[in-house]
């Protein structure tokens, strides 16, 4: 994994949107289950420097069960083929089990990346699967999902109620309707009119709420149709966000030149949607 990434002219001269992530990982603790001292190392680095309180080490499965009952994690990050009980095992036992960390986000990260082996972990319990080797902005974007899924999931059954709609400044975005809707200053709102694909792509990029999405993590959400990552996936990607930046920009002039692209790339291999609280 890279220990630096490359900058991106899209967010030039703005916050970049991964050093924001500090205040998502900010008192976050990790258990980590991997028998590789190195990559454990480097992965325990970075989530610390990204903000983590706390990352727990453990190489081998039951110790991995052991500490998962002890205390509350808000992530796991397991790999599969490990010394002892391997990562599987010991994630269908933690999610048997009573443990305060029976119920927290966990990722797979392993070298068995076949499409058997994805739905192996994701049956035992898993909500990521990543394949090594992963980049360090790839790895810190989806436990940012994770955690931001997790305290989601918390808000709403605490309220007793499904997440509703998705307000960004004069857009509110409703998942349920399927609809876009840009209410302009002075002016009466009105739906966007979206693909079923666009739809799903702005979903993904307002529900994360300013923070940066990865184009493997886009793919996987929005291209679902699609069982395997073709080499060309990010061109295809490109050209589609491309389109709908254009297509964003022509349906919503109000907003002006500074404020378009509302889809902007962060870093290397990420996507933001432009945060327009204040802007209206």
């Amino acid at each position: 994994m890279n220990d630096e990434f490359r900058g991106d002219d899209d967010m030039a001269g703005e916050a970049d949107p991964f050093a924001a992530l500090s205040r998502l990982f900010e008192r976050r603790t990790a258990l980590v289950l991997e028998d590789d001292q190195a990559l454990a190392a480097h992965v325990g680095g970075k989530l610390t420097r990204a903000g983590f309180d706390r990352v727990d080490h453990v190489t081998a499965g039951e110790d991995a069960v052991r500490a998962a009952a002890e205390r509350a994690y808000d992530v796991l990050i397991l790999d599969r083929i490990t010394l002892g009980m391997d990562g599987l095992s010991a994630l269908t036992a933690i999610r048997g089990g009573a443990g305060p960390s029976a119920q927290s986000p966990a990722l797979f990260l392993t070298a068995l990346g076949g499409e058997r082996q994805r739905v192996e972990g994701l049956i035992a319990g898993a909500d990521d699967y990543l394949s090594k080797p992963v980049g360090d902005e790839e790895l810190l974007a989806r436990v940012a999902a994770q955690l931001r899924r997790s305290a989601q999931r918390s808000e709403a059954g605490a309220e007793d109620r499904r997440p509703g709609d998705i307000v960004n400044g004069p857009l509110t975005l409703s998942p349920g309707a399927r609809t876009l809707t840009f209410s302009p200053p002075g002016g009466e709102p009105r739906a966007l009119e979206l693909s079923p694909l666009e739809f799903a792509i702005v979903g993904e990029l307002m529900g994360a709420r300013g923070q940066p999405v990865t184009k493997t993590m886009l793919w996987d959400r929005c291209w679902v149709e699609w069982k395997f990552l073709p080499d060309n996936y990010v061109n295809i990607i490109d050209a589609r966000i491309s389109a709908l930046r254009r297509r964003l920009k022509e349906q919503c002039p109000e907003l002006g030149d500074n404020l378009h692209p509302l889809i902007v790339s962060a870093r290397s291999q990420s996507l933001v949607f432009r945060v327009l609280d204040g802007h209206t």
